[in-house]
């Protein structure tokens, strides 16, 4: 490992603090500061063993690693967890399960407002799509899929033949071990890794609190501290219609973490670009954020206008609005970093340096300093077409399952026949599975609420493109937004999971036979798509895989692998340690408490979104109020962490990660750990609940007794 370049210390306000390559910033009350940190989200097969022996005195084994790798969990809603009992119980977010929780309410059932206990495991609910993952293996392919990439290939035949390897390569992994098998992209193209899970799809309810005290203070509060709430929901993972065995879990701590401990969080963060160019970056700021944000903000105003028409509605939509009213936060968050010049700055300095330091170890930079400029020119091409890309076959247009639905069975017909290898990627042998499991669904479908979100959807095509656009005039029919999708709803019955089956089963005939106005539109629509697809595989993905796996080289050459990969939402480990900070003047604490949960209900009123559940009122004398209920420690995460376990140096459960401050949503980017904080629910506070509010006597004794 090459030895890293040795820190540039403490400087002026809006320098730049470097540590193994990485520059990390904060901003302190609106002003640049520097910091310096060593905390990251490593690889479980290249954790940062001297790192924590050097910094903490901590001995990482690798029974510690198995364990934590084998009772870490994925969700496909898109979140993290952890096994905490032996018989298949993992510990989530409320905010991850509540897109189960929603359909698994119905009228005059509101599981997601008015929470749920299975006392008994007969009464445990079984979710409708929900898919749990948990990685058992770890294979390093990069050899084998770069050898698939043969000297003078155009990029087209680079990406077919770099999918058709990686295709094979997973195929072969499910054939042989019967495991979900994904080969996942590191470094932007630098290492390419095989992932095998083990897969669970009945998935049960055990136990899931009131949205009022999940989420107490909600979007107002949302990244930010201090922080009040109960945001943890409990599942079981069965197999062969029994509580799976699950020997690999993390004993539950009924005294949860203390100021200044260190901690580790072991989950699937979902997407970061630290290391991303400062060409990209730009592009970022400038195009694919701004479009984002106008984006979401059209969908969350379509859906909180649709809730306020009928208490019934505002069920339907609920778990949605949240979803998008988070997003929306996180990304004008992001964005607000990129527009920190101090930031694209560092990008660029960044850059220099590593040139800088390959010059002084002799290495040649040539091809580092080529891909520096291929991706800066890819940038330029990208501008011409990304809005049509993300509309059209990102889907933004249609903002409605309905029409994924229509394009799965659509794109199925034309996929299936085909070679694996030859399919595009999502319709792969070792995907399909989990693909059929979200198509076939039950989950409910309500026609109102997608006619909302359709004609929003049309209406930002038309707004970004253009009337006189001919996608827009095709995706239109000659009629206006609300009038278009008023004829989609109407005219389909994808919202019956057979319908789509019986598409699915009869394939190419049954699709051109359909008279369907959703596989109409999916067809009509498709070549477009898969051109726009092909063009940004060919024109942008490809040439950037390249670039980024040549600075990778370098980057490996000078710092080792002390810098670890982006996100990718694979198991990551972070650590770091429990404590407060300074923002605009005051001390934060490391901690809430609930009596301070109460404090701040009384003060406000009790109005929306500061109520608490009756319960939490009626039992409000019995709770201890000094039991710590929120906690943040210097950890890495980002979204896809939530639900993610946060540990104890022993390997114990202290905590239940949920949010960042908002002084983390820069760590996209940047890693800084002055400010920037993630946001846990205490390992006690759990407890207490169960214990005083909910008496879950049985949940209680399952987390305790081992």
């Amino acid at each position: 490992m090459a030895e890293p370049i040795p820190n540039a210390c403490r400087g002026p306000k809006g320098t730049i603090g470097w540590n193994g390559g990485i520059a990390v910033l904060l901003l302190w009350g609106g002003t640049a500061m520097m910091a310096v940190s060593d905390e990251g989200m490593w690889l479980l097969n290249d954790p940062p063993r001297t790192l924590l022996k050097e910094k903490y005195g901590y001995e990482l084994t690798e029974e510690w690693l198995q364990r934590a790798m084998k009772a870490s969990v994925r969700l496909n809603s898109g979140g993290s967890g952890g096994f905490v009992s032996p018989e298949g119980l993992l510990v989530t977010n409320h905010h991850v399960a509540a897109d189960a929780v929603q359909k698994l309410s119905k009228p005059g059932v509101d599981l997601y407002h008015n929470g749920f206990y299975a006392a008994r495991r007969e009464e445990e609910l079984k979710c409708l799509d929900l898919e749990v993952n948990v990685l058992q293996e770890i294979v390093d392919v990069t050899a084998e899929v770069n050898a698939a990439v043969k000297e003078g290939m155009t990029p087209a035949q680079a990406a077919a033949a770099r999918r058709a390897v990686m295709s094979r390569i997973e195929k072969e992994s499910l054939d042989r071990t019967g495991l979900r098998s994904d080969v996942v992209t590191l470094y932007n193209g630098g290492a390419y890794h095989l992932y095998r899970y083990k897969k669970y799809t009945d998935v049960r309810l055990v136990f899931s609190p009131e949205k009022a005290i999940a989420g107490f203070g909600g979007d107002v509060d949302n990244f930010e501290f201090p922080r009040y709430c109960l945001d943890v929901a409990f599942f079981r993972v069965y197999e062969d219609g029994k509580p799976a065995k699950t020997p690999h879990f993390f004993r539950w701590s009924a005294t949860g973490p203390q100021e200044g401990d260190l901690v580790f969080v072991t989950g699937h963060p979902g997407t970061t670009q630290r290391l991303e160019t400062w060409a990209r970056l730009r592009h970022r700021r400038d195009l694919t954020l701004p479009y984002s944000l106008s984006r979401l903000r059209a969908l969350e105003a379509a859906l909180l206008q649709y809730s306020e028409e009928h208490p019934e509605k505002r069920r339907q939509a609920v778990a949605d609005l949240h979803g998008v009213a988070n997003a929306r936060k996180a990304f004008t968050g992001q964005l607000q970093g990129l527009l920190t010049p101090a930031i694209l700055e560092q990008k660029r300095q960044q850059e220099e340096e590593l040139l800088a330091a390959a010059r002084q170890r002799g290495l040649p930079t040539a091809d580092a300093e080529r891909a520096l400029e291929t991706i800066a020119r890819v940038q330029e091409q990208l501008r011409t077409f990304e809005k049509e890309y993300a509309l059209i076959e990102g889907g933004h247009a249609f903002a409605s399952p309905l029409f994924l639905i229509a394009r799965h069975c659509v794109r199925l017909a034309e996929e299936l026949p085909k070679p694996s290898s030859e399919r595009l990627r999502e319709y792969r042998d070792s995907n399909l599975d989990s693909l059929k499991l979200s198509l076939f669904s039950p989950a409910p479908l309500y026609p109102e609420l997608e006619q909302a979100r359709l004609r929003t959807s049309l209406l930002f095509l038309a707004e970004n493109l253009g009337g006189d656009h001919e996608i827009v005039r095709k995706v239109l029919a000659g009629k206006n937004p609300a009038d278009r999708a008023a004829e989609l709803i109407a005219g389909t019955r994808l919202f019956d999971p057979q319908e789509r089956r019986k598409l699915v089963e009869g394939g190419q005939a049954a699709i051109e036979a359909s008279q369907d106005s959703m596989i109409q539109l999916a067809r009509s629509i498709d070549p477009i798509a898969r051109q726009l697809r092909q063009r940004y595989e060919t024109e942008v993905e490809e040439p950037e895989r390249q670039a980024y796996a040549a600075l990778a080289a370098l980057r490996f050459a000078v710092y080792g692998r002390s810098i670890p990969p982006d996100a990718t939402f694979t198991l990551r480990l972070a650590f770091g340690t429990v404590r407060g900070y300074q923002a605009e003047g005051q001390n934060i604490p490391w901690h809430t408490t609930i009596g301070q949960l109460f404090t701040r209900y009384d003060s406000l009123g009790g109005r929306e979104p500061f109520t608490l559940p009756p319960r939490w009122l009626e039992h409000r004398r019995r709770l201890d109020p000094e039991t710590p209920l929120n906690f943040v420690s210097t950890a890495d995460t980002i979204g896809g962490n939530s639900g993610s376990p946060v540990l104890n140096r022993a390997g114990e459960l202290v905590g239940v990660n949920f949010d960042r401050n908002r002084y983390g949503l820069v760590r996209n980017f940047v890693y800084t750990d002055v400010q920037a904080r993630h946001i846990a629910v205490h390992s006690r506070a759990v407890l207490e609940a169960l214990r005083k509010v909910y008496a879950a006597e049985s949940l209680l004794q399952e987390l305790t007794q081992h």
